[in-house]
């Protein structure tokens, strides 16, 4: 099988291991790993501002980076809703305003094929147990994306709990916004800051060694609060997880 790894900016920009870990866990599972070279941002912050026709360039060159491949797979929620939820809506609304059905084209033939990172293991390659082992209390924080527009309920779980040595412990509150939200952070720095604390002090409270997350904006979020209140909790993205083995610890 072979896929399109769809790393996204964010990763790209500030977490490169997140994609690295990916890589490395898709080959290990038996899968054929592309990088296609033209993609780019999906263009979320530009949607979300409100920014809708300066967001259909991105998803016009998103759509023809990823043609030709059957599985997109991206390791960000976040992203992954921006181009299954919002992108067929852009393309339609740009259809409806006479501009022609190319973005919709695009768009409902990019969505169905792109899948975030436990979705795919789960449900395309049937797996839970992915041979990683991470000798370590873990926490999960579900961001918001990947909870409600993905749907993503106890995927992220069940491949934690399969991990050899690791002790998963829930996070109180765990459904709550972290408070990142993307340019909702830029924009509303005060709110976001105090939903930060909250999550980092009900983090902080399960003992864990680590907060994972399947989004690396909320765990950049999530970590400078940390970081600023010099605790020892560090955050690490779900897939970096996954990846590891025994040999990593020896």
């Amino acid at each position: 099988m072979r896929v399109a790894l769809f790393v996204t900016c964010v990763n790209d920009a500030l977490h490169p291991g997140t994609g690295t870990a990916v890589v490395r866990l898709l080959e290990r599972l038996g899968v054929t790993v592309d990088f296609p070279a033209a993609q780019s941002c999906c263009g979320q912050p530009q949607y979300n501002t409100g920014y809708r026709h300066e967001t259909e360039p991105l998803l016009r060159r998103t759509a023809r980076a990823f043609e030709g491949y059957e599985y997109v797979v991206t390791p960000s929620g976040s992203c992954a809703a921006m181009v299954r939820e919002h992108y067929p809506r852009i393309g339609r609304r740009a259809a409806a305003e006479g501009r022609g059905g190319e973005l919709a084209a695009l768009a409902d033939g990019l969505a169905p094929r792109t899948y975030e990172l436990t979705e795919f293991l789960v449900d395309v390659l049937g797996r839970v147990d992915v041979g990683a082992y991470f000798p370590y209390a873990v926490t999960y924080h579900p961001s918001c994306h990947g909870l409600r527009s993905l749907g993503l309920g106890d995927r992220p779980r069940r491949l934690l709990r399969a991990v050899k040595g690791l002790d998963l412990v829930e996070l109180p509150g765990a459904e709550e916004c972290c408070g990142f939200g993307g340019t909702f952070a830029v924009k509303n720095p005060d709110v976001s800051a105090a939903m930060g604390a909250d999550k980092v002090r009900a983090a902080l409270g399960t003992g864990a060694d680590v907060l994972c997350g399947a989004d690396n904006s909320c765990l950049l979020h999530l970590g400078g609060t940390l970081r600023r209140q010099g605790a020892p909790l560090r955050t690490l993205h779900l897939a970096e997880i996954l990846a590891s083995t025994e040999e990593d610890f020896r």
